[in-house]
């Protein structure tokens, strides 16, 4: 078999994946490129537009679908957003079922939608699908179109194949991995720091409280996803020692992860994985965080303390705790657990396994 595969990996039609990255899903994507192209692997990536032109990224046809007046009207008309990224979908689909057998050796859906899956059957190639979250119904729906789906599925943590189990009970478990090479250490300090989507589910406003109720000072970064909710929730907590310093590239937030004594992670929902966890640490920085989802999956004690979900007042106690941590045993827990080489070489472990 040769050592050069071809792979079609396709991203999100919403988001680009380019810096500042949207989110967690958009800087694994992108990382994951990189990685299998400086393996020597032909990577093709489908992503929404505006991706970064290092990749080579194909952009994904997110294009105004033209409906009647009578069709907008009818009761059932989803949003815009919806039929474009359908449309888009379904192009690239189709196009991968008609030339992608002459073209790649494998598809690795890396998106969220439902019908990379729904249509796997009609490609010629194998199709892997990575789960990135937690059920929804549309991807729950596609998966039983099959009779025997024809997709070799992963999931993101030990935590999401679980989840996943009564439809994919065979899911694989590949952990995201971080550059570590590029997350460097830095000297800490004594102020923390909350990394992320600013949105409800991964509860900034309660870092906010827990950090002052600690009255440890706080620095937040990462994109406003949900305007309302920063405005509503957020916005109005922030002061001299709670301040919100924008959306960071990759360079800046390294240096902003690596000056504090320990990070924040608060998911108020049943967290996937947890990419900022695995940042934090590979910068040397411990977290201190809530015990849900993937987080207790990622986290030693000799890096990281939990308190129970959603509860402020005992993550506010366990900051000093966090804080005086060993920023070496943080950093060697991301080299041994949250490595990209370790994820890229599971893929590639994976690609060849389908193809045979």
């Amino acid at each position: 078999m040769s050592s050069s595969l071809r792979i079609a990996l396709i991203a999100s039609a919403r988001f680009p994946i380019a810096e500042p990255f949207a989110g967690g899903l958009e800087a694994h994507t992108w990382a994951l490129a990189h990685a299998l192209n400086r393996r020597g692997h032909r990577v093709q990536l489908f992503a929404a537009p505006g991706s970064d032109p290092a990749l080579g990224a194909r952009e994904l046809p997110v294009r105004t679908v033209i409906l009647s007046a009578e069709a907008r009207s009818d009761s059932s008309m989803p949003s815009s957003t919806w039929m474009q990224e359908h449309h888009a979908y379904l192009r690239l689909m189709l196009d991968l079922a008609r030339h992608g057998e002459h073209r790649f050796d494998v598809v690795h859906n890396n998106s969220l939608h439902y019908l990379p899956v729904a249509m796997a059957s009609a490609l010629r190639v194998p199709v892997i699908t990575t789960l990135h979250t937690p059920p929804t119904p549309w991807l729950e729906s596609a998966i039983q179109t099959h009779e025997a789906c024809p997709v070799t599925f992963t999931a993101v943590s030990e935590f999401t194949a679980s989840a996943w189990r009564a439809t994919v009970p065979a899911a694989r478990v590949v952990h995201n991995g971080i550059d570590t090479d590029f997350w460097r250490p830095g000297p800490g300090g004594d102020g923390l720091v909350w990394s992320g989507r600013l949105v409800p589910e991964k509860g900034p406003h309660l870092a906010i409280q827990a950090a002052r109720t600690s009255g440890v000072p706080l620095k937040l970064a990462g994109p406003v996803a949900d305007r309302p909710y920063f405005e509503e929730q957020v916005e109005p907590l922030l002061g001299d020692d709670a301040q919100y310093v924008g959306h960071l590239d990759r360079r800046r937030l390294v240096e902003l992860l690596g000056a504090a004594g320990a990070a924040l992670v608060t998911p108020s929902w049943d967290e996937p994985y947890g990419l900022v966890v695995a940042e934090a640490l590979a910068c040397g920085t411990p977290v201190c965080g809530f015990d849900r989802g993937a987080l207790a999956e990622i986290l030693t004690a000799d890096c990281g303390v939990l308190a129970p979900a959603g509860d402020v007042e005992a993550l506010a106690r366990l900051i000093p705790v966090a804080m005086g941590l060993d920023r070496r045993a943080a950093r060697r827990r991301a080299e041994r657990f949250c490595s990209l080489d370790r994820t890229a070489d599971a893929y590639t472990a994976l690609y060849e396994e389908v193809m045979r």
